[in-house]
């Protein structure tokens, strides 16, 4: 393939961008792809390479990049009426009313900008609801570009982990490691009565999907229940995505106090969401004291992509189709690896995949991880699956990111910057993208 357009650009772009980007998960090695446009499941670069899209924006495009007519006239129509604002607008109000019948937790929702902007709301809320100060989150866990969860170390030695936040932040938070017992119960018994909220993704989306151990989200449940904390599922990248419309905390059976949305809740637009119960979400500005505002809140042309996004997936079996194909990608790939590469491992649920380059994982295809909502103790594969963020990041992560990535990215496959990233399929993914994806995974692995 040529990608001497994707090179220049990125050579103008290190002029006027840091590091040549406007994310740093979109920095890859030597120089990312600079995509011109999306076709479908496909994504086509400056140079006029085409490849099978993974990536998916990083999760919020589950229709795919030809969005559907009803999708298509929603956005155009809204943006025809005029930008924005500064005022409410009848489509928040209908897409908050279709969060709050089909998501368990959701009474009511405060709609902000982004997954970042949501979370770092969530925290200020459960900080003014409870009166306390302190946020339990797991190691390996992302919550966005937030002071408050942009900590490393452990219980009794969080630090900051970017220059530019205080120490003083992580004073305030509490990492434990994922899927630890142990480790929340002798938390909670020590800091119980500071702890303002744990915050959890249902899955550790940005350490490759890594699963929750059976029991261990209905532990946080009850350890916040006795205490007076409260459980915040972050689901930005899982809400309407993992589970369907009732999102994963309806697959897993267990009830937040409060969920924080983004990506496909704004349906490939910016937008994001805070929802729980209204006797909480009541504590926000104006209805009480928690501030919080935003100018963009609420942005009409976001609204009704995300409505008329999760109505299309409603109403045209969306989920069938993108979790049959994402579980034929994770047996065909743990079929492929078992031969070839014993020991690494397949994450992921529902619409999501990721092969782990584990050091010392199953070695027989019958143990292989079989991915799912939990993980099970009585499973063949228990032993061998990552259970914690750090099991991910101490696996293969260069092999992965400076040979595996670029060569399925010659094959045609364009998957996600690094080893810890999920990857996601879309409705406009086919039974023939996964056969040449396979077709690309066999070939790295011959």
């Amino acid at each position: 393939m040529n990608h001497e357009t994707s090179r220049d650009l990125y050579d103008r772009a290190l002029s006027v961008l840091p590091g040549g980007v406007n994310s740093s998960v979109r920095a890859t090695q030597p120089y990312p792809a600079f995509i011109e446009r999306g076709d479908g499941g496909h994504v086509i670069d400056a140079d006029g390479n085409r490849y099978i899209d993974y990536v998916m924006g990083y999760g919020p495009l589950l229709l795919g990049h030809d969005l559907p007519e009803s999708v298509r006239a929603a956005i155009q129509s809204s943006m025809s009426d005029g930008p924005m604002y500064g005022a409410p607008t009848e489509i928040e109000v209908e897409l908050a009313e279709f969060v709050a019948r089909h998501v368990p937790s959701v009474e009511m929702l405060r709609f902000v900008n982004s997954g970042t902007e949501a979370t770092v709301s969530a925290v200020r809320l459960a900080r003014g609801y409870t009166g306390r100060g302190k946020i339990v989150v797991m190691q390996g866990g992302y919550h966005g570009a937030q002071e408050s969860t942009l900590v490393a170390g452990d219980a009794e030695n969080a630090r900051s982990s970017s220059p530019g936040v205080p120490q003083t932040f992580a004073e305030h938070t509490i990492p434990v490691p994922f899927n630890d017992s142990e480790a929340i119960e002798e938390v909670f018994e020590t800091h119980g009565e500071e702890i303002a909220a744990v915050l959890t993704e249902p899955l550790l989306g940005n350490t490759a999907g890594v699963p929750p151990v059976e029991g261990y989200h209905e532990q946080l449940r009850e350890l916040c229940d006795e205490s007076g904390a409260l459980l915040i599922f972050d689901e930005v990248m899982t809400g309407f995505r993992v589970g369907g419309l009732q999102c994963a905390q309806g697959k897993l059976g267990v009830t937040p106090d409060l969920t924080t949305f983004a990506k496909i809740i704004g349906g490939g637009f910016p937008a994001g969401a805070v929802g729980g119960p209204a006797e909480i979400l009541e504590s926000f500005t104006p209805a009480g004291d928690v501030f919080q505002s935003g100018t963009f809140s609420g942005h009409p042309v976001a609204m009704a992509a995300g409505l008329e996004t999760l109505r299309y997936a409603a109403e045209n079996d969306v989920y069938d189709h993108v979790n049959r194909l994402g579980k034929q990608l994770r047996t065909g790939i743990a079929d492929i690896v078992s031969d070839r590469a014993p020991g690494y491992t397949i994450l992921g649920t529902d619409s999501m995949f990721k092969l782990v380059f584990t050091r010392a994982g199953a070695t027989d295809i019958d143990e292989a991880c079989i991915p799912g909502y939990r993980q099970t103790p009585d499973s063949d594969c228990f032993d061998h699956c990552p259970k914690t963020g750090a099991d991910v990041e101490s696996a293969e992560t260069d092999r992965w990111d400076r040979l595996f990535r670029p060569a399925m990215k010659e094959e045609g496959v364009f998957l996600t910057a690094n080893q810890l990233e999920s990857q996601f399929v879309s409705d406009a993914h086919t039974d023939e993208d996964v056969e040449q994806t396979l077709e690309a995974y066999k070939e790295f692995f011959e």
